[in-house]
């Protein structure tokens, strides 16, 4: 089968506009700005579309939607979990009175002197020292430098996610070399099936003469005409060529979607669905054991290849 024969040739080619990706993958970048420190990491996992979990600590919510826009655009299917653990160099506390404490404090202790005139001033360590007069307070951060920090961070989370896409697309590349082997596969099964001696007339004529024989206990001839027009009755109604031309026309579209790459997975699995279907439906036109066996073979290959499928991008 001259097509059949295309088909398992350009099951070998490479030529493709872009790299297939599974659906699993990580990436991890340590890095820091500015005495912080912090790590991303980032986890893919299959599913059915686009599914991005934040998990960012207090103070840096605002990069929420900054990560799902750039995992947006790098990966296109999966459940994809983005960690940021942050650590900020402790700065210089900077003593603060709070002049309100301090009023309050004075005013008492004026009140004391009036009721208690002999009584003994309170110095001035004694004053600082009480609970809520002197604050201890972080430097406030300096805008330019909390946009220098967002921008260092934001440029790692790129660098994760880039180590993110390179080990799915790494994965991407094997499962197309085990799809392009089990699309050679198909088209070698399906090869077989045509030539399969089973499914021609005389084949089909002079079984259906053995069984009638076997079946009516005598080695009288039989009327050639009504048995030749019997078997070829049957060798329609088990007639498989449009299986085999879908077969292979399938095999051919397959082909097409890993030469095109991207985001490809949904539609090779419809056709993995429609794979099965024919490989079904000869099964169930089947006149021979060895036509039987090539369909049967054909659903367990078929069976392979979509397990593959389904962690493809």
């Amino acid at each position: 089968m001259g097509k059949t024969t295309s088909a398992e040739a350009e099951a070998g080619g490479c030529n493709r506009a872009g790299a297939l990706s599974s659906m699993t993958g990580f990436g991890r970048v340590d890095a820091g700005e500015g005495g912080a420190r912090w790590t991303w990491e980032l986890r893919s996992v299959n599913g059915k579309g686009l599914d991005v979990r934040l998990r960012l600590p207090s103070g840096l919510e605002g990069l929420e939607s900054h990560c799902r826009e750039t995992v947006a655009e790098a990966v296109s299917r999966g459940n994809v979990t983005v960690g940021l653990s942050f650590q900020r160099a402790q700065g210089e506390a900077v003593p603060q009175i709070n002049e309100a404490a301090l009023d309050a404090f004075l005013a008492a202790l004026e009140i004391v002197h009036r009721r208690v005139p002999d009584a003994a001033p309170v110095a001035l360590e004694g004053i600082l020292a009480q609970r809520g007069i002197i604050e201890w307070k972080e430097p406030e951060e300096d805008p330019a430098e909390r946009e220098q920090l967002i921008c260092a961070l934001q440029a790692s989370l790129a660098d994760a996610l880039a180590a993110l896409v390179g080990m799915r697309r790494s994965e991407g590349a094997a499962i197309e070399a085990v799809l392009r082997g089990q699309l050679r596969d198909i088209a070698r099964l399906t090869q077989a099936a045509e030539a399969a001696p089973s499914r021609h007339p005389e084949a089909i004529r002079a079984r259906l003469a053995t069984q009638v024989e076997a079946l009516l206990g005598t080695s009288a001839p039989l009327d050639a005409e009504r048995l030749h027009q019997e078997a070829v009755l049957l060798a329609t109604k088990a007639d498989i060529r449009e299986e085999l031309d879908r077969l292979q026309a399938h095999v051919e579209a397959a082909l097409a979607l890993l030469d095109g790459g991207g985001a490809v997975g949904r539609r090779l699995d419809f056709l993995a669905q429609e794979f099965n279907r024919e490989a079904n439906t000869l099964c169930s036109k089947s006149n021979g054991t060895e036509l039987t066996a090539i369909g049967l073979e054909l659903k367990t290959v078929i069976d392979q290849m979509r397990e593959q499928i389904q962690n493809l991008e």
